[in-house]
């Protein structure tokens, strides 16, 4: 079985054509996905051409299946402009719906894509997160998780995230105690990713992740888009913003009433054969 891994930012994903994909898919992202057994990576991408460009399909590190991921979304995309199988611009179909990206080549097998990401969902139903009566937007909802009470505002790309804002950044002990105990919380029904941001300036955020059935990441597409939006709808920042993670920098555009776009890079880091069983 013929593998590709790239990586967006220090987000790394393991790309396989959907027709050489064994039977187990959910199994066979836990094998890959293990950096001590497998390759290692944060998510196993299954794609194949279409007519507008491509599809996705892609399942984190834990087996499950996601709906989309901004840097999944970017690594797919460089890897099939290096195969010279598509051009510059094209349309991904994902769990999410289709997302337009733009793809320019920087050097080698590095590249900066700008994708559409469609408009956020702000409605506490379609997010979802578990209110009664529903809210939109969900602005510093209070949450009590591991003993602490938090204020959290929530969002979707498509996929669920909440934004903790804190005054200064997250330290690896304070995501290991609260990424867990927030992505399992009662409140939401499809588990959530988490964003802790910290505002810099109005134009720009630092943000560290904690992704639904992966862990913590050095950095998120969706994630930088939601704690983007997160920002914008609470007040805290202006709707064009550098995102800084771990991992780089990613910007995020949200015009009034518009779709964010984000830019970040990708780049292509090898193919390989898989040679074991599933």
């Amino acid at each position: 079985m013929n593998l590709a891994k790239a990586q967006g930012l220090g987000n790394d994903f393991l790309l396989m054509a959907r027709e050489a994909s064994p039977p187990d898919a959910p199994g066979f992202a836990r094998r890959v996905c293990d950096r001590h057994l497998g390759i290692g990576a944060d998510g196993l991408i299954l794609y194949s051409l279409s007519a507008s460009g491509a599809l996705m399909q892609l399942f984190n590190a834990d087996g499950g299946e996601a709906e989309i991921s901004g840097n999944g979304l970017r690594c797919l995309s460089a890897f099939l402009v290096s195969k010279e199988w598509l051009g510059a611009e094209f349309t991904v179909e994902t769990g999410a719906g289709p997302r337009a990206v733009q793809v320019r080549n920087i050097r080698g097998r590095k590249y900066r894509i700008e994708t559409d990401l469609g408009r956020p969902i702000l409605g506490s139903h379609e997010i979802p997160v578990e209110l009664h009566p529903a809210r939109e937007p969900v602005i510093d909802l209070a949450v009590e998780a591991a003993g602490r009470r938090l204020a959290v505002t929530c969002t979707s790309m498509g996929n669920p995230h909440c934004a903790l804002f804190l005054d200064a950044p997250a330290d690896d002990s304070l995501v290991a105690l609260l990424g867990p105990a927030l992505e399992h919380h009662p409140l939401f029904p499809r588990r959530t990713n988490v964003e802790f941001v910290t505002v810099v300036s109005p134009g720009e955020l630092r943000v560290r992740f904690w992704e639904r059935g992966v862990g913590a990441t050095r950095s998120s597409g969706t994630g930088a888009a939601s704690a983007a939006v997160a920002a914008a709808i609470s007040g805290r920042a202006q709707r064009s913003v550098r995102v800084l993670c771990d991992g780089g920098v990613m910007t995020v555009d949200w015009p009034e009433g518009g779709s964010v776009r984000q830019g970040g890079e990708a780049e292509v880091l090898f193919e390989a054969e898989w040679v074991l069983g599933q």
